[in-house]
């Protein structure tokens, strides 16, 4: 796929979208960076069930924090590996009231140092609540890139490798959510739905199928 033809197909998304963000609910920095960790296969939808009456009860470090382990076990038990999770949220609290003044680091070494937070994780709260260009890989985004030819890749490092050198500056910002969108609505995992798809006629996967 060349140069022009991704400048269209972002320009495309861009039109549908011009304003695209997570579906995951959040009123700051530190309830996305939970939302995140809870999301871990897991719809977003079932992690805003969770973290609704969570954040309702404690959207700080401190406030999670207290509720100890087993008190979050009881906000967060409906999301899948919620004991692993749980534990690695109350820890991560405990890290960012100790080293960090209560505040979410915007920096990605920082960010991955805290338990449960992997790459992709950092990657959504640099991008999501401080606004760098970074692109989280997500099945979603790996599944869209390598059907359309976007940006193939044999694993979600190098395809955020790949995304990042491809992708034009002006829409770095926004692509990570153009692409999720796209691949949960659009071009979805058992069969795209290529015949509502604006950016058909671009797409270079080869066994496109009717809407």
């Amino acid at each position: 796929m060349n140069g022009d033809k991704r400048h269209e197909i972002f320009t495309r998304l861009r039109a549908e979208n011009p304003n695209p963000t997570t579906e995951l609910n959040y009123d700051s920095p530190f309830e996305l960076l939970i939302a995140v960790l809870l999301s871990a296969q897991a719809t977003d939808v079932g992690v805003n069930k969770a973290t609704g009456p969570l954040f309702a009860a404690a959207n700080t470090p401190e406030a999670i924090y207290n509720l100890g382990v087993d008190g979050l076990k009881e906000y967060v038990k409906t999301i899948g590996l919620f004991n692993t999770k749980a534990f690695n949220a109350h820890k991560t609290c405990k890290i960012l009231m100790d080293e960090h003044n209560s505040q979410v680091p915007e920096d990605r070494e920082a960010l991955e140092a805290l338990p449960g937070v992997g790459r992709k994780t950092a990657n959504v709260v640099l991008n999501t609540a401080y606004g760098h260009p970074t692109i989280a890989v997500d099945t979603h985004i790996y599944r869209v890139s390598n059907r359309t030819k976007i940006a193939p890749g044999k694993n979600v490092r190098e395809v955020e490798d790949k995304l990042i050198k491809f992708v034009p500056a002006e829409f770095k910002v926004d692509v990570h959510h153009w692409l999720i969108l796209h691949g949960r609505y659009v071009c979805v995992a058992r069969k795209p739905r290529c015949g509502s798809c604006s950016i058909e006629d671009l797409c270079e996967f080869k066994d496109k199928a009717d809407d």
